[in-house]
């Protein structure tokens, strides 16, 4: 596995703190083993560590409450400060109260859990602001290639366009099997993760929106919209339903949204946004046969990107022509535009012409999968391979 040093350099600050170190994320994007390499980092230091992995059954017999654990950790600890890792930690009888009591003691406390019983507002609620959260993601394009490479297996943009970056998704032999693999995550965090944990009664409902969110990535949506078109297709929901369900899809961070920036309001616009894909192969696998939906892909990688790289994005509104992403970090502004291709006049015309009227003191950039360099006076053409090479706009 490739060493996340992305996410180790966030987390490293938090070492020595008394906060517990909350590493989270969807499903199977490696949280634990970045919590092993923080493990072995300390390690490697010559501090003393102690991971225990409560998906292991002779673990959870042996440390199967709050009790238990707290004295186990105990009878190890000593004048030196004790690192103490508690991966899937949800599976112990008042995790919560013994995570408390320990980050009290000569210790510095990690966890991670599984979004069927753990998920991000139960560290608000169980851990009552004694905590410190790091937000994993899948793979972003760089490092999926270079674990590819590790793999000893080619892996294109045109690979990340479509089937993203879960890492055990890159594992898999052939394409059939990455795709047997993903839809098999998929229904683990949807009737598992979800339905279970929150009980949903209308399994069907909760699951077509679901799927027209998952399969309408980087578009604009409002919760009337989704429940009109579910009422378009002969499913009744309310809209305060459609909010409750979107609420449970970004829980388990299977969906983000990114709100409209009106310049005239000099404000984010909470009633609509655009809803993203945590990863895109969450499009992908819901596509028939291989017309995979690239464009819409496309802009979701940007976006995933942006987010990784620490940008806070929102789609911006130049006077009724939409711009795809306003990103800022400092006092830095950037406005950029995604397109598949601005080959043709047409498109060239459509994404070139969303800039109109903007003045020169913001950067403007137009993000595409063409090889050739359509670069002007005041638009910087990035083309998509050496977009996910940079490490900033």
């Amino acid at each position: 596995m490739i060493r996340r040093e992305h996410y180790l350099s966030q987390i490293r600050p938090f070492y020595e703190s008394d906060l517990i170190k909350v590493i989270t994320g969807i499903r199977r994007c490696g949280k634990s083993v970045i919590m092993k390499q923080a493990m072995d980092d300390l390690e490697s230091a010559g501090r003393k560590c102690l991971f225990l992995d409560f998906d292991l059954r002779p673990v959870r017999a042996m440390l199967p409450d709050a009790d238990a654990l707290i004295a186990y950790v105990s009878s190890r600890l000593g004048d030196e400060k004790l690192f103490v890792f508690l991966d899937e930690v949800q599976n112990v009888k008042g995790w919560n109260e013994a995570c408390r009591t320990l980050r009290l003691y000569n210790a510095s406390v990690f966890i991670t859990g599984s979004n069927s019983k753990l998920l991000s507002k139960e560290f608000t609620r169980e851990l009552s602001g004694r905590y410190v959260s790091f937000r994993v993601r899948p793979f972003v394009y760089r490092e999926a290639a270079e674990y590819a490479q590790q793999l000893g297996r080619p892996f294109a943009i045109s690979d990340y366009l479509v089937w993203g970056g879960f890492p055990a998704a890159l594992e898999q032999p052939t394409e059939e099997a990455r795709k047997r693999y993903l839809e098999d995550l998929n229904d683990t965090i949807i009737y598992n993760d979800l339905e279970v944990r929150y009980d949903i009664r209308k399994k069907d409902v909760f699951e077509r929106i679901a799927d027209y969110v998952l399969i309408s990535n980087a578009r604009i949506f409002s919760a009337k919209s989704i429940a009109d078109y579910m009422k378009g297709q002969g499913v009744s929901v309310s809209v305060p339903t459609v909010i409750k369900y979107l609420g449970y899809l970004k829980e388990a961070y299977l969906v983000g949204d990114v709100p409209l920036y009106s310049p005239k309001a000099k404000a984010k616009l909470n009633y609509y946004y655009k809803l993203y894909d945590e990863d895109v192969s969450l499009n992908s696998i819901r596509q028939s046969g291989t017309r995979y939906d690239l464009t819409h892909n496309l802009e979701n990688i940007v976006l995933n990107e942006l987010a990784y790289r620490g940008y806070e994005v929102s789609v911006y509104d130049n006077r009724g022509r939409e711009i795809d992403f306003r990103a800022v970090k400092g006092s830095k502004v950037y406005l950029v535009q995604v397109a598949y291709s601005v080959a043709e006049d047409k498109a060239y015309e459509r994404e070139f012409s969303a800039f109109a009227g903007i003045d020169h003191s913001v950067k403007k950039i137009i993000i595409t999968n063409d090889e050739v360099d359509f670069s002007t006076s005041t638009v910087c053409h990035y083309q998509l391979r050496e977009f996910l090479q940079r490490d900033a706009l």
